[in-house]
């Protein structure tokens, strides 16, 4: 059970990765950006490894909700209404969502290193395959756990360049309805 406190230990490191990246990381900036007194942080989070930890699950409980509300009014049964949804939720993670999103490329980039969130965000991954793959299907997919893997890398890529490069960000519908399109077609 996630306690209250551990959830504001979790969201505020997540502000401290947005606003700073993992080098900005700390117990003690993490205290702070949570508003609690010195070593809060390190009597629920040991060392940085368990705060990364912690931080990761966190952040994929919050891009979990994010999908699942993502769909919370039927799936989408055409390519068109499925790309402006996934065009939308690209808005929102690099808009109001923003630090969200920048704390989840430091803590991937830390996982790069770390075995343990390796671990963790393959775990993630599967579940997210294991329930995503149905719109993907829905939507003429005939095999929705390499498309979806394909989708995944798009929205990746396009949430990087558009936090690298928030001015000169393209249209993200029409790359969604080209590469959905190109599922559909099922080329080998």
């Amino acid at each position: 059970m996630v306690t209250e406190r551990r959830q504001r230990i979790c969201d505020a490191a997540i502000d401290v990765l947005g606003a700073g990246g993992s080098r900005r990381l700390t117990h003690r900036a993490v205290d702070a950006a949570a508003g609690l007194p010195l070593g809060s942080t390190s009597n629920v989070f040991r060392t940085r490894d368990a705060l990364l930890a912690g931080v990761l699950d966190r952040l994929l409980e919050r891009e979990t909700a994010g999908w699942q509300q993502l769909t919370t009014a039927g799936m989408p049964r055409d390519v068109g209404t499925f790309a402006a949804l996934l065009a939308g939720l690209i808005e929102e993670l690099t808009g109001p969502q923003r630090m969200l999103t920048l704390a989840r490329q430091a803590i991937f980039h830390e996982a790069a290193f770390r075995p343990e969130l390796q671990r963790r965000i393959d775990a993630a991954q599967r579940d997210l395959l294991t329930w995503g793959g149905g719109w993907l299907a829905a939507l003429g997919s005939t095999r929705p756990e390499r498309d979806l893997r394909a989708l995944l890398a798009l929205i990746d890529g396009v949430l990087m360049l558009r936090l690298a490069n928030p001015h000169d960000a393209p249209p993200t519908a029409p790359m969604f309805v080209a590469l959905l399109r190109g599922l559909r077609a099922d080329v080998s």
